[in-house]
């Protein structure tokens, strides 16, 4: 039943990520809406037992991408200015009181132990170990030809982005 009430969750809360992201028209709040498909899948990956991809996504996609994403915006900026007023009468209250009935229902569900099956032996076939050892010993070329690749282009868009770089320069001309 449990496993019913978490994949729900994370389904819901993948797909409002990902429709914030596709219909916001501000950058940061699409960031922030892929953010949160990132983070909602980490969770589902969580629930299959695959500790480790959850840990690369959290930390990998949700961490260094997003910072990258993030930068990007910060670096194009937005020209407009945001209104900060209050929207919705009443909003700060009601998320308060959202807050605090999830901290509730965590806290009574934390008094309780988990057990949603039988316990099984760890596969060795999901280790770190294990998968270290396939990515450095049988994939270690396509891994370090990825790595440099990243690398090119990384280099690539920084003199692009440079101002006075010649691209840029027949660009402001035109």
């Amino acid at each position: 039943m449990s496993e019913v009430f978490v994949f729900g969750a994370v389904a819901l809360a993948s797909v409002i990520g990902a429709v914030v992201m596709v219909a916001h028209p501000n950058p940061v709040y699409s960031a922030l809406g892929l953010m949160g498909t990132m983070l909602a899948l980490a969770v589902a990956y969580v629930a299959q037992a695959a500790h480790f991809v959850a840990a690369v996504q959290v930390v990998v996609y949700a961490g260094a991408v997003m910072t990258l994403f993030m930068f990007v915006i910060m670096l194009i900026g937005v020209d407009r200015v945001e209104d900060l007023g209050e929207r919705l009468p009443g909003q700060r209250y009601l998320v308060s009181a959202a807050g605090l009935g999830l901290l509730g229902v965590l806290l009574s569900a934390g008094r309780r132990a988990w057990i949603t099956a039988t316990p099984q032996p760890d596969p060795v076939n999901g280790s770190v170990e294990a998968i270290a050892d396939r990515l450095f010993q049988d994939w270690v070329i396509p891994f370090e030809a990825t790595t440099l690749l990243l690398i090119v282009a990384a280099a690539g868009a920084v003199v692009l982005a440079r101002p006075g770089s010649p691209r840029r320069a027949t660009d402001d001309h035109e």
